[in-house]
């Protein structure tokens, strides 16, 4: 990441942690536990990177930062009301989430979903008080992430990982299923980015189709790091996916890296057709895999180095 980049998504993410901060939904008046739990969902130290690409995609599409950063803070809390969910006895079975004891260990299962509930209504109404951007363009917003969220998006992916993941089933398969559960909330957005912004139709499709290219890199990578070597190095559970039908789990590490790297491949490719090859998103995508993606496959070799040394060393 350059210096410049660096240095402004550092400014873009205290906007978002400010604005996180001021949007979050509160509960009522001596509600002290369900009020601490959304805020510890919502303002739990992340890498933003939801709305950091909306605001960037607004941005260098022409729009406003303020209405952008806002509607990137709502997709943003539909994320965090996705982790809570996902990290249930009933989900995931999960006990932290970066770098925290996840929501349902320190405030109960009850607790967790009605927040989980309150967050994910409170980023919906939070898209209608927008007033900088025209109401067709609210409208619009809500309908993209909406999407995301249902059927066609996030319950549909966990719902397929959920009760296909224990089943042998296709590559094919299992890569719509991480389309919907990660894809999704990559597509809303970027194209919200685009609505603020006011762009056409066909960079639209363009922002989708990088969108989907990213999900399928991202949730690959996911994968790859559950099989790593230290829950704090991601700031996650890991060991989530034994014994689940993964991609990782069917093709091997290496092949996962080649198909990572397709995927990284592709999107770039679909950000130049919209942004030309000098695009802030490049560079943040590229952060993305290029340093970590390398760090960790760094560090498993030097774990499975230090594994064969022990075994040497017992012989």
């Amino acid at each position: 990441m350059t210096v410049d980049l660096k240095s402004g998504v550092a400014v873009y993410v205290r906007k978002i942690d400010q604005r996180l901060a001021d949007l979050i939904p509160r509960a009522l008046p001596g509600q002290t536990q369900l009020d601490a739990a959304i805020a510890a969902s919502v303002l739990a130290p992340g890498k933003r990177l939801r709305p950091l690409m909306t605001a960037i995609a607004a941005e260098d599409l022409g729009g406003n930062l303020g209405p952008a950063i806002d509607a990137g803070c709502a997709v943003e809390m539909v994320h965090a009301a996705s982790l809570i969910l996902d990290d249930l006895p009933s989900m995931d079975d999960a006990t932290m989430r970066r770098g925290q004891p996840a929501v349902h260990i320190t405030y109960g299962e009850d607790v967790a979903v009605l927040a989980s509930i309150g967050v994910l209504a409170g980023a919906f109404e939070m898209l209608t008080t927008i007033e900088t951007l025209p109401p067709a363009a609210r409208t619009e917003c809500i309908r993209l992430l909406t999407r995301a969220v249902g059927v066609g998006g996030l319950v549909g992916g966990q719902f397929e990982d959920l009760r296909g993941g224990r089943a042998a089933r296709p590559v094919a398969d299992i890569a719509v299923a991480n389309g919907l559960k990660t894809g999704s909330l990559f597509s809303a957005a970027v194209e919200i980015g685009a609505v603020v912004a006011g762009a056409d139709a066909m960079t639209r499709t363009r922002l989708r189709e990088f969108a989907a290219e990213l999900g399928h890199a991202f949730q690959l990578l996911d994968d790859l790091l559950d099989g790593g070597s230290s829950a704090i190095t991601i700031g996650k559970d890991i060991g989530k996916d034994v014994g689940k039908s993964t991609i990782v789990s069917m093709l091997g590490r290496p092949s996962v890296v080649h198909r990572i790297d397709r995927h990284v491949e592709t999107a770039h490719a679909r950000l130049n057709d919209v942004f030309g090859p000098a695009g802030r998103m490049h560079i943040l995508v590229g952060a993305i895999f290029d340093t970590t993606l390398r760090a960790r496959m760094a560090e498993a070799a030097g774990s499975e180095a230090g594994l064969r040394e022990q075994e040497a060393g017992a012989r």
